[in-house]
């Protein structure tokens, strides 16, 4: 699966080949994306190269061959939605106990009730990815590990949080909020591109993202780069 900036990136450059024959700068693919940088165009890149979408032609400059597409593609011009969490980077950050866990259970076909919420993909923990909008199912929680707002649920994948009592197979639930208090465990969005699981802190006027995990740096943004999406309120793990 592809995510939502890659997928464009993809797009532009496969629609670029097909007009002029010759791939798009960085530039060009930079601000086709609305990035703040040409690293995140070098990030994307790769890949895509890994995944077997692209190839880079040696000896060339700028040089890139589009290899394949995926079988649904959406244009490039779409509208792009706010972030609803998909897939998601884990982080450090000092041990703790997880908020709360609970036997998973999937909400049984048209289920539609107080403790059902939709899972919206997978944390890849410890890998940076873009942030894409893709419901897989819908999950019934107990309605007490619940209270008033919007909820939704990530399910786990790596080790990133190990220390916060978060592992790998896990599904977190996380209630939607543009807030956080330091030391809360929150879905934050980083430079509208890349969405990642951490424990919140501040360092005077900079924004810490923690990992729960020593073989994890922390890593310090200023305030205009981070946007909380949610806030840990429980889990649920399958045994």
């Amino acid at each position: 699966m592809l995510t939502r900036k890659q997928l464009d990136l993809l797009m532009f450059i496969n629609e670029r080949l097909k007009e002029t024959g010759v791939p798009p700068s960085f530039d060009e693919m930079k601000e086709a994306l609305d990035l703040a940088s040409k690293s995140g165009i070098h990030r994307l890149i790769t890949a895509l190269e890994e995944r077997g979408f692209i190839r880079r032609l040696p000896n060339r400059a700028r040089a890139l061959e589009v290899i394949k597409l995926p079988e649904a593609m959406q244009p490039i011009n779409q509208v792009r939605q706010r972030f609803s969490p998909s897939i998601v980077e884990g982080g450090l950050g000092r041990p703790a106990a997880p908020v709360a866990a609970a036997p998973q259970r999937e909400a049984p076909e048209g289920a539609n009730d107080d403790s059902s919420v939709p899972v919206m993909g997978k944390i890849a923990a410890g890998v940076p990815i873009s942030a894409i909008e893709n419901q897989t199912r819908s999950l019934v929680v107990p309605p007490d590990m619940m209270g008033k707002g919007e909820h939704y649920a990530l399910d786990v994948e790596g080790d990133s949080m190990i220390h916060a009592g978060i592992l790998d197979g896990d599904t977190v639930v996380i209630k939607r909020t543009d807030t956080a208090n330091p030391g809360e465990i929150v879905v934050a969005l980083v430079d509208d591109e890349e969405a990642t699981l951490k424990r919140f802190r501040r360092k005077g006027a900079s924004i810490a993202l923690e990992a729960a995990n020593p073989a994890y740096e922390t890593r310090i943004f200023g305030p205009d780069r981070v946007q909380i999406q949610g806030r840990l309120i429980g889990l649920v793990r399958r045994y």
